[in-house]
């Protein structure tokens, strides 16, 4: 096998689901005969990461200008955080190019038109992206979405996956000792996610205020964590910013994401994973990894929905446990992080051998 070497470039200012999965799959690429190095801007949201990668035997860049930067790889991956960003590579950066992307795509708000969120984000990213000829994104339906409607044909899936072994169920006196150092004491529902408005927290509100005797666990940091205290109800716990998620799966009852948009949720398929029972919005980007009623709980109506969905499961222990297991298989068979590697590592070794 012929060895590949991969430049990862982002102007990632913190650390969010791309750069965990940039941080996941550079290990087992190595096994598969591919060698990458990072490149990130030198600022201290995301010294943690550049840390971890260095921990990991990656050679990392921190750069202050895009001229720092090395050429010489087989193929370099772009991912930009920031309207233009991409426009800032092409003119820097020597290529060959694809561009990596993490982007939820769609705002699926009640009552906006998707058109018009459709090309607020043509203006503002896509017609720079399409200057890499190549496109990968993390799921099947942004593959045929960015084909349907931003004219990049070559877009090329690579669904994510996670570490199976991390992310896993717990057995019985695990999770009573894990509920106990965690003080749940009562139905527990996790909710993992960044706290920002994409991620639909304002939805909590009017479902927890209907679910008193359910307590929330809010996992996660942003900009809506102060109105959400102001706004919120006592059966809401804000644990912040965590390393131990996969024993915080293990340890709730149930996991609950009112999202509004996703590319393909990370947070998801560990809470899969890990065996959790869930319930989340009916988006495409959630359709794609549950099958309602088989393997989690997909809702499109509403706070009406949620409580009766999240109602449904803290009555009924059993559906809590099918649907975990469900959950489990459906990321053993298509979502491990192995899988991931594999497809990975044939569709950059397809777009390097096109240059």
């Amino acid at each position: 096998m012929t060895a590949l070497r991969l430049l990862f470039v982002s102007d990632a200012p913190a650390v969010g689901g791309s750069e965990v999965y940039m941080r996941e799959i550079i290990p087992p690429l190595r096994a598969r005969g591919i060698e990458s190095e990072v490149a990130l801007p030198d600022l201290e949201g995301n010294r943690s990461l550049r840390n971890e990668l260095v921990a990991r035997g990656v050679k990392v860049y921190a750069y202050r200008q895009l001229s720092e930067l090395p050429g010489g790889f087989d193929l370099t991956l772009l991912s930009s955080w920031n309207p233009g960003g991409y426009r800032k590579y092409y003119r820097h950066l020597p290529g060959p190019f694809a561009a990596l992307i993490h982007d939820q795509l769609m705002l699926y708000i009640p009552g906006l038109p998707q058109g018009v969120y459709r090309r607020f984000y043509e203006v503002l990213q896509a017609r720079d992206i399409r200057q890499a000829e190549q496109v990968v994104t993390v799921s099947q339906w942004a593959a045929d979405y960015l084909r349907q409607h931003h004219r990049m044909q070559a877009a090329y899936a690579v669904p994510n996956g996670v570490n199976t072994e991390k992310f896993r169920p717990a057995n019985a006196q695990e999770r009573q000792t894990l509920r106990r150092a965690y003080g749940f004491s009562r139905f527990t529902v996790l909710v993992p996610a960044r706290l920002s408005i994409e991620k639909n927290h304002l939805m909590l509100l009017p479902v927890a205020r209907r679910l008193p005797q359910l307590d929330f666990v809010l996992v996660g940091s942003g900009y809506m964590e102060t109105p959400l205290k102001l706004l919120g109800t006592p059966n809401l716990r804000y644990f912040g910013k965590r390393s131990d998620m996969p024993l915080l799966y293990r340890a709730a009852d149930a996991v609950f994401q009112p999202t509004i948009a996703e590319n393909q949720s990370l947070a998801t398929l560990e809470a899969m994973a890990s065996g959790a029972a869930l319930v989340t919005n009916d988006i495409p980007a959630q359709r794609e990894l549950i099958a309602d009623r088989e393997s989690g709980l997909l809702v499109g109506s509403g706070a009406a929905g949620y409580v009766a969905a999240l109602s449904r499961l803290a009555a009924d222990p059993a559906l809590r446990a099918r649907l975990g297991q469900a959950a489990r298989q459906r990321v053993v068979d298509a979502h491990t992080l192995e899988r991931n590697a594999d497809t990975f590592a044939q569709v950059v070794r397809q777009i390097a051998a096109q240059r």
